[in-house]
């Protein structure tokens, strides 16, 4: 696991605790992520409702893909997301994925990621 710094939530990102654990598992940096998300080189429809996943290829010799999923948040019970783009997981695929597929998620990263949504949607701070 790489010592990556715990990003910090601003006024236009909300990071959650899950993309942080997944910056540190992967070696990537939150400028990185910023970086793909407002320039990606590919967009998909996310496995998760309602929210974009991005990818920016890196590698000269072994090609591979970094993926942002995230989702904009126009409106939501809590002060500290509306209006924000949350980021909610990041993660390296080996090569090029196919487009137009889905991306596939393992199924415990997956319950995670709904699990949060939930709670975000249902909160009333």
């Amino acid at each position: 696991m790489t010592n990556i710094k715990k990003p910090q939530n601003s006024d236009k990102y909300y990071w959650t605790q899950h993309v942080w654990h997944k910056m540190q598992q992967y070696g990537i940096s939150e400028q990185t992520v910023r970086r793909i998300i407002r320039n990606p080189e590919r967009v998909e429809e996310g496995i998760v409702p309602d929210t974009i996943a991005v990818c920016q290829r890196r590698g000269k010799k072994n090609k591979y893909e970094i993926w942002v999923m995230y989702q904009e948040r126009k409106k939501s019970k809590l002060k500290n997301v509306k209006g924000k783009i949350v980021v909610i997981t990041t993660w390296r695929y080996p090569g090029i994925s196919p487009k137009g597929k889905a991306i596939s998620i393992p199924d415990d990263i997956l319950k995670e990621i709904m699990g949060f949504l939930k709670n975000t949607d249902n909160d009333t701070e």
